[in-house]
């Protein structure tokens, strides 16, 4: 025998089996891992479709966690947590002027309704549902309004209404509209100076006639109060008589000489016979 011949090594038959059979569940196992065992994340929810069975299950929703699904039938997965999307736009006003519209929603599929959403319009309905009935919504509520008027307070209206009528439409395809925003509203230049200056210059009247009616009020306040002090006045002068008079001038000359402060009091001196007091020491 040459010395350079390597010696030749027999696998028995039995153990060839054995690799071939462990090989083959190897390559069974990475295929179906992927399409048998399945594990549904948080925030997301499964429909199967079963192949041989009668297609989709409606109503048998599969939540978050580990399944085992046949190779033959597909668990398709949604995520039902609520999502951002955003729209901008061309729309017209009332009087037909041209703004710029851009709007953030949040939105999610109905999660007991996924069935029904996949069977009829697909995992694409952001594209198919929501973005058309959004766009439709937005030109229909703005149109009824002129420029100043989206410019002002009725912002928030019409979120609400485009919010409304958007949400209404989506519900009928099973997904659920969570709020609407109006993120921006552009109007031309011209247009939004001129806003701006009616606003400004409503806003200086409303100032000035508000000065106004506080002069006004305070005119007629002093009006009140000079007439009371007329009214008091002639009530007073009224109810004074000369023994009246006398009588306070005896009390107020009692009083006065009784103060430690030297004096002398002429009694009689005065006109209708009041007392004098002539000065202190």
């Amino acid at each position: 025998m040459s010395t350079n011949q390597r010696p030749q090594v027999n696998i028995p038959g039995n153990m060839m089996k054995y690799v071939f059979i462990a090989f083959a569940c190897v390559f069974i196992f990475a295929i179906l891992s992927n399409t048998t065992f399945i594990t549904i994340q948080p925030g997301k929810k499964g429909v199967m479709f079963k192949r041989f069975a009668g297609g989709i299950n409606k109503d048998r929703i599969y939540d978050q966690g580990f399944h085992v699904v046949a190779p033959w039938n597909d668990l398709i997965i949604y995520d039902v947590r609520v999502n951002e999307g955003s729209e901008e736009m061309e729309v017209l006003s009332k009087n037909g002027l041209s703004i710029q519209v851009e709007l953030s929603y949040r939105y999610f599929p109905d999660p007991a309704k996924i069935g029904y959403l996949h069977d009829e319009v697909g995992s694409d309905y952001l594209i198919r549902i929501i973005e058309p009935d959004i766009r439709s919504a937005t030109r229909e509520v703005i149109g009824k309004y002129l420029p100043e008027e989206l410019y002002s307070t009725m912002r928030e209206t019409i979120q609400d209404e485009i919010f409304t009528r958007t949400s209404a439409a989506v519900a009928e395809k099973y997904i659920m509209l969570d709020a609407v925003l109006i993120k921006s509203l552009e109007l031309p230049t011209k247009l939004k100076d001129a806003i701006e200056f009616k606003l400004e210059t409503e806003q200086e009247a409303f100032q000035y006639e508000f000065r106004l009616d506080k002069e006004r009020k305070e005119a007629e306040r002093k009006i009140i109060e000079a007439e009371a002090k007329a009214e008091s006045n002639r009530i007073l002068s009224a109810s004074l008589t000369d023994k009246i008079l006398t009588e306070k001038g005896i009390e107020a000359t009692l009083q006065l000489a009784q103060s430690p402060n030297s004096k002398v009091v002429i009694v009689g001196g005065g006109d209708g016979g009041m007392p004098i007091i002539l000065g202190d020491k």
